[in-house]
């Protein structure tokens, strides 16, 4: 008796098998990603999960326009000019910003 299964017999089982896939629920419940970075010798791995719906879709937000963008560069303007930001060494020899009043690291106008 030959181990081999002959040509019908594995046709049968993969239509068995695909028949099988094709009447099994389709469910949407989340999505789920895996993603690793690294060199040979580091690595760091991800793992997310969303439940319910996911929207893949990028959604441009418009810009400030008319008023508004002429209001947040007036604000920007206060800012640079009470704040004076300077990027200056630290005594590690990171670049850090400085600045001329308490608070303008956080935005902070007054």
């Amino acid at each position: 008796m030959s181990r081999r299964f002959s040509l019908p017999a594995w046709l049968a089982a993969l239509a068995l098998l695909a028949l099988s896939m094709m009447s099994a629920p389709a469910r949407s419940e989340g999505v789920a990603t895996f993603n690793c970075y690294g060199s040979r010798h580091t690595r760091s791995c991800v793992a997310t999960f969303r439940r319910g719906r996911v929207d893949t879709h990028v959604i441009n937000v418009p810009g400030p326009v008319g008023d508004e963008l002429a209001a947040a560069e007036a604000r920007d303007r206060r800012w640079f000019e009470r704040c004076g930001p300077v990027i200056r060494q630290d005594r590690y020899g990171m670049p850090r910003y400085s600045y001329r009043a308490p608070g303008c690291e956080f935005g902070l106008l007054d």
